[in-house]
């Protein structure tokens, strides 16, 4: 069974509590990471603690992954989503990596502050795998294992300025401004019987009511276990670091099929990117100051619930 976790502030304290219904049931001890918390509690212990605990409507909840982990991302990881990033998914043969600074994550009711020199303001919900334990060399990570590496799940929104991430080719420095990363509310922790569940849970994301993504992770093109294989060849994780495995369609980006692009290539830079420009600025769907995005993740039966996220868009003052 699944377990939904928070990490909260009370009394100017910031504290770890179980969910339980609309209450929360703290957990003894002080924990400073969401890796401090996951090497010292497992699910079987949490599910022990009782008590009457605090309503919700009594603290403030914080992001349950804390800003000393790291923020890795996968891209492009969805079919259809590649095609509206202008990419061939029957030629694209590799996994996208790249990373968000940890500075950019805040807690999941948070305003997001777009800055003034961003014009095309994206969302883009996805499934956050929280890292279990160290990870410091290769190792094989299958269905059957992957609750060794994996500890939970969490709603992450990966927003994103899209004339400065593509014009520039800066993933990092489009998507890591101060409050792009809301993450949370919940750290829902999964047990082997339960990590199966991975396979399809249901991403929702809105804008001011209307349905902009939706879409089951039983359509990502590469699975967590995969992922966590291939990473691990490449470089070092630890408990609780975060690694967001992309976004469905329907953000507001519109990027021209390959074809288009090749023909684009001929242009001089300035001109291309002119046009780029110019097609964007014709995107309604780009976030403006007012607009309410809301995310949830769940599984189907209602079983695995990661809470709703629900931001509302600022400008930098």
């Amino acid at each position: 069974m699944s377990l939904n976790i928070v990490r909260y502030e009370y009394q100017d304290r910031h504290r770890w509590g179980v969910l339980r219904k609309d209450r929360v049931i703290e957990v003894p001890g002080d924990f400073a990471t969401t890796g401090d918390f996951l090497r010292a509690n497992t699910i079987e212990s949490l599910r022990g603690l009782d008590g009457t605990g605090l309503a919700l409507g009594e603290i403030r909840l914080l992001s349950p992954i804390t800003r000393n982990q790291q923020f890795v991302c996968q891209g492009a990881n969805y079919r259809q989503h590649m095609i509206e990033s202008g990419m061939d998914p029957d030629a694209k043969a590799y996994n996208m990596i790249f990373t968000k600074a940890s500075s950019c994550i805040v807690a999941a009711d948070s305003e997001v502050i777009q800055p003034k020199s961003v014009r095309f303001l994206d969302y883009e919900i996805e499934l956050g795998l929280v890292i279990r334990r160290r990870i410091d060399a290769r190792v094989r990570v299958t269905d059957q294992n992957l609750h060794e590496f994996v500890a939970g799940i969490v709603i992450v929104n990966d927003y994103s300025a899209r004339d400065v991430q593509i014009p520039q080719m800066q993933f990092y420095k489009g998507k890591s401004f101060r409050t792009f990363g809301p993450v949370g509310p919940y750290l829902t922790l999964l047990d082997a019987s339960s990590i199966g569940a991975l396979k399809d849970l249901q991403l929702k994301l809105t804008v001011n009511g209307e349905l902009r993504q939706q879409d089951s992770t039983r359509n990502l093109v590469y699975g967590p276990a995969e992922t966590l294989t291939e990473l691990s060849g490449v470089h070092d994780f630890d408990a609780g670091d975060l690694l967001a495995t992309g976004t469905p369609s329907g953000c507001a980006l519109s990027i021209p099929s390959p074809t288009k692009q090749k023909i684009g290539a001929l242009l001089p830079e300035a001109k291309k990117w002119a046009i780029f420009m110019k097609v964007q600025a014709q995107r309604t769907q780009y976030l403006k100051a007012g607009d309410i995005v809301e995310a949830s993740i769940r599984s189907a039966d209602g079983a695995i619930d990661l809470g709703r996220q629900r931001n509302r868009i600022i400008t930098e003052s």
